[in-house]
């Protein structure tokens, strides 16, 4: 007699500790509302000062380099005003290790602070990779090699499609599909693409084509030559040489605006609808907004 085996077909998805679970639920991934859920429910006596010397980073921590002029002027504010905001770290064999706020930690030893208020959190490695890559995600600007990677370790930890993948970080599923394929090109040209040698634009062309060959010598011509990423996307649609991975297809689109609905989600990395005059830009939460307001030089008034 033949048997079923459910958990063969059953979807390959991890549950979330119970924690973070409660936090999340079925939402978008929202790294501001999981700390300020964490501080809120924490009590005055529970938030701690701890040693800055005591502290590791985490290892989790998607983000390689730090801004320094960004830190210098964090260490500023702190230096005037104290750190506002616990960090939250994790007991660990020697002393705690930081599962978010490693940047005010950077800060604070500039200042020459030796301790910070911080909240101990006794969570799991999973759970410190995933409060890590979200705090990069919706606070920091990670490089594009950086956030691919966080989208990477992000998908498969939750084991999560790029469709659910984009639903619950507020992306459009465009940006998530594109930053993952620059992760496919050599290692020579992510590191190119990660000290903005060459453009995110320039990557997901590049990404387009099969040889390998091919995509080095053409990340040489846009840094040597100034190439434009529509110059670059011309030059390996015109060429019957250049080899392509994915072939561009010309969608049909559902109303006269999809085309520029589709190269706003990409310039913008979020949900982009166009309708009734109208045009809706979705974004997670206030610093998701100024970067959206970044992008597109404009600032918020006080």
């Amino acid at each position: 007699m033949e048997t079923t085996n459910n958990n063969a077909t059953a979807p390959k998805r991890r549950a979330l500790g119970r924690g973070l679970e409660e936090l999340f639920n079925n939402e978008i991934l929202d790294y501001s509302r999981v700390e300020e859920k964490i501080i809120n429910e924490t009590p005055k006596e529970g938030i701690i000062k701890v040693k800055l010397k005591d502290l590791r980073a985490n290892p989790y921590q998607p983000r390689k380099v730090f801004d320094q002029q960004a830190l210098e002027e964090l260490a500023t504010s702190i230096k005037e005003h104290g750190v506002f905001q616990p960090i939250i770290i994790k007991k660990s064999i020697k002393g705690y290790e930081i599962i978010a706020g490693e940047r005010r930690v950077k800060a604070s030893l500039l200042a020459g602070l030796e301790e910070i208020p911080a909240i101990v959190r006794d969570f799991n490695d999973t759970e410190m990779m995933e409060i890590a890559l979200l705090e990069n995600l919706q606070r920091e600007n990670l490089n594009a090699i950086e956030e691919a990677n966080a989208y990477k370790k992000l998908q498969e930890t939750l084991a999560l499609t790029q469709e659910e993948l984009s639903k619950r970080l507020g992306k459009s599923r465009s940006h998530i599909t594109n930053m993952l394929g620059i992760l496919t090109l050599p290692k020579e040209i992510q590191d190119q693409v990660g000290q903005k040698l060459i453009s995110m634009g320039h990557a997901r062309v590049l990404s387009k084509l099969d040889d390998v060959e091919q995509q080095k010598q053409l990340a040489t011509k846009v840094i040597d030559e100034g190439l434009s990423v529509h110059a670059l996307e011309e030059l390996t649609t015109s060429k019957e040489k250049y080899v392509r991975t994915h072939q561009i297809t010309k969608h049909t689109p559902t109303n006269e605006y999809k085309y520029l609905e589709e190269e706003l989600c990409e310039k913008l990395g979020t949900k982009v609808k166009i309708k009734n005059k109208k045009i809706e830009i979705s974004f997670v939460n206030t610093n998701d907004l100024n970067r959206l307001l970044e992008i597109m030089s404009l600032e918020t008034k006080n």
